[in-house]
């Protein structure tokens, strides 16, 4: 006997309203594969406001960026799929003028928020030299080639759509990050609250992972739905943005993700930017 949706457990999912997450969220939004005794309801909000909801443990699964998840491991654990990876590749910094890394010391970036994973590098590359303000990532291109701000720090669809401003590249911090490290950049995963217990836990985590492997084997389906998060992108971008961050790392994080997360918030709390050690649990 099939369950009616009244008697199903509700899982409340919160991802960011853009192309990756869409994506990789396609088929539990628009009911493509059997979920079983869960149904899912989804709030889109950015990311930093995601990062803050977790500290409250209000939706059973949400994206987190890795710094996020830093403070929010005794209400979570980490999905084991659903991460997003740059690999040589990442947020970058960008500004009206050309300019190096060194002459961003005592600048003033617009940051998309202090939880975000971006800024958490940005922190390993610069310290305390830099001064920053937080707007919404989408607007940080317009006030960057207004001459609002120094600089920005660009997440999402901006690191392929900052030329079209006129605006430069100062660093890739995917790119340093490599150089430093020989690893991956974790930007962002998926986490699950503890208190579903062990079996939801996993359950839940598998539907997940059906859920990107659905996209990723119906291509030009999960491409459409992405396509109308994306700002100023077209198919074939969308398309090269959502490779960049749903892929093989997504279904997985492997070991040289695990290794990558572990080093990153290593790295963070012996720089003091994370106040504690921390013990990350995959599902």
């Amino acid at each position: 006997m099939s369950l009616v949706a009244t008697d199903k457990q509700l899982i409340r999912v919160g991802h960011s309203p853009d192309p990756d997450d869409a994506f990789m969220f396609h088929a539990l939004a628009n009911d493509k594969i059997d979920t079983g005794r869960y149904r899912f309801e989804h709030t889109l909000q950015d990311i930093e406001t995601l990062n803050h909801r977790a500290f409250q443990g209000e939706l059973e699964l949400t994206a987190v960026s890795l710094h996020g998840y830093a403070y929010v491991t005794d209400k979570y654990a980490l999905c084991s799929c659903g991460a997003s990876i740059g690999d040589n590749y990442g947020p970058m910094v960008v500004a009206k003028q050309p300019m190096q890394i060194a002459d961003l010391k005592g600048k003033t970036i617009a940051v998309p928020g202090t939880l975000t994973t971006a800024f958490l590098t940005l922190k390993l590359l610069l310290g305390d030299t830099f001064k920053y303000e937080v707007h919404p990532f989408d607007e940080i291109l317009n006030l960057v080639a207004a001459g609002k701000f120094d600089a920005g720090l660009i997440i999402h669809e901006g690191q392929l759509t900052y030329g079209n401003q006129g605006l430069h590249l100062v660093v890739d911090l995917g790119c340093w990050w490599h150089d430093e490290t020989g690893l991956p950049l974790p930007l962002g995963g998926n986490a699950i609250r503890r208190d579903l217990g062990p079996r939801a836990m996993r359950e839940v985590t598998d539907l997940l992972q059906q859920s990107i492997r659905y996209g990723l084997e119906h291509r030009q389906e999960a491409l459409a739905h992405a396509e109308q998060y994306g700002r100023d992108l077209d198919r074939q971008r969308t398309d090269k943005f959502v490779g960049m961050y749903v892929n093989d790392w997504t279904l997985d994080f492997g070991q040289r993700g695990r290794e990558a997360v572990a080093t990153l918030l290593d790295r963070a709390h012996r720089a003091g930017i994370i106040p504690h050690a921390v013990d990350i649990e995959f599902v």
